[in-house]
């Protein structure tokens, strides 16, 4: 899986250490801004087999600069606001139950 936010210091690399170890998903996490922690690339979408976003922005960015790589991925709109820091026990609480659904989707 690959999370996308502004800057992937918070709500994008949160999302990512939840599933550090974890035995069925594999993630990581870029942002799309100059600046950024780490810059997603075309490598990360073709790694990826599931795309999150954090807001509408991030898609719409991912598909003007990426649409070509994106033939076939599916982009998941997570509708979190930048609003927590890394970390931070509400965004925890709110990425796992915006990702719920979509992991029993992953596993099938």
């Amino acid at each position: 899986m690959l999370f996308i936010c502004s800057q992937n210091r918070w709500r994008s690399l949160t999302a990512e250490r939840l599933f550090d170890a974890h035995p069925h998903y594999e993630a990581r996490s870029a942002g799309t801004e100059p600046g950024t922690r780490v810059r997603v690339q075309a490598g990360h979408i073709g790694w990826a087999d599931a795309i999150f976003v954090m807001e509408r922005c991030h898609a719409d960015m991912l598909r003007t600069k990426f649409g070509p790589e994106l033939a076939g991925k599916t982009i998941i709109n997570l509708r979190i606001p930048d609003k927590f820091q890394f970390l931070a026990p509400l965004l925890i609480d709110l990425l796992r139950l915006r990702l719920r659904e979509h992991l029993a989707l992953l596993s099938q």
